[in-house]
């Protein structure tokens, strides 16, 4: 077992190059929506189980269920409000369960990254070889249901091992949305020494990090999103950040908690100077212009640390 992270080195926030989003953007502003598949008797995983109730856990998957009959409908209508086009947090399971979401979302020129194949099927105890063909498949399948290969990754319930990001480079990945470390792309050192990048993505931000573990009122939610995008919205006039809203359409989607949602959506868009993108945009035009001066930048202060 590694004592730490070998993935990236130590990069101080400032002084590092100058990042410019197009039209000269302060903030890459991306909301990206989990949509999941969730099994009601998933296999066992001696790691983790996968509902707090005995079997079947109906009050779990039925809420689950919500969020992708009506919940995802929902919060679709909201960001098509807004002119945002989703960055999809995709469990690979739900192209054959409800592909119809699917079609919803390409119609839209949505954005689909993959998070495994079931969201109650985790990484924990896999071999390499079983973890790569779970990527693999999930690549696949997203692959042949939108006609395009996913460029992001984020682990099936952020359940990782040693060797996830590199798996993931491997099947022609760019960028990671599992690394919480830092408000700007980094590049991310995997075995393959392919390109490949972090871009952030908030757990702070998170819908279901907010409601469920930190318990905060959707209120609150609502201004705590509206207070990170400020400080980034400051901080760009430096050199650009990047914000990241993490949703569940069985959690702001549901009625009393869509409100507060609205109301910081029409803030962020209301600003001028924010590209409201995509993560796969933000990992393009950081990957076309900037990550050579990053790794340049990171080796040239690593070398003057020593």
């Amino acid at each position: 077992m590694q004592a730490d992270l070998s993935y990236y080195d130590y990069w101080p926030y400032h002084d590092r190059p100058k990042i410019t989003w197009p039209n000269g953007a302060r903030v890459a502003f991306w909301v990206a929506p989990n949509i999941e598949f969730y099994e009601l008797m998933p296999p066992a995983n001696p790691f983790r189980q996968a509902w707090p109730q005995p079997a079947p856990a109906v009050p779990g998957y039925s809420i689950r269920d919500y969020g992708n009959r009506v919940g995802h409908m929902r919060q679709m209508r909201l960001l098509d409000k807004f002119n945002i086009r989703g960055s999809i947090s995709l469990s690979a399971a739900l192209c054959d369960h409800h592909p119809e979401i699917v079609e919803l979302c390409l119609e839209r020129d949505w954005e689909f990254f993959s998070h495994g194949i079931y969201n109650t099927r985790y990484t924990y105890g896999m071999s390499e070889e079983q973890e790569r063909e779970m990527i693999l498949d999930s690549v696949e399948t997203i692959e042949k249901h939108t006609g395009r290969k996913p460029a992001g990754y984020l682990a099936p319930a952020l359940s990782h091992s040693e060797v996830t990001l590199d798996l993931f480079a491997e099947a022609g990945g760019i960028y990671t949305c599992d690394l919480f470390h830092d408000d700007q792309p980094t590049p991310i050192r995997v075995r393959g020494e392919q390109p490949f990048i972090s871009i952030p993505y908030s757990l702070e931000m998170n819908d279901t990090i907010a409601f469920v573990v930190n318990k905060i009122e959707p209120r609150r939610y609502g201004q705590i999103i509206k207070d990170n995008f400020d400080r980034l919205y400051a901080e760009g006039s430096e050199s650009g950040t990047v914000m990241c809203v993490p949703t569940h359409n069985y959690q702001v989607a549901c009625p009393h908690r869509l409100a507060a949602f609205e109301e910081a959506l029409e803030y962020i868009t209301g600003h001028p100077d924010v590209w409201v993108t995509t993560g796969r945009e933000i990992a393009e035009h950081f990957l076309n212009h900037y990550y050579e001066a990053a790794l340049a930048d990171i080796a040239r202060k690593n070398a003057r640390g020593r």
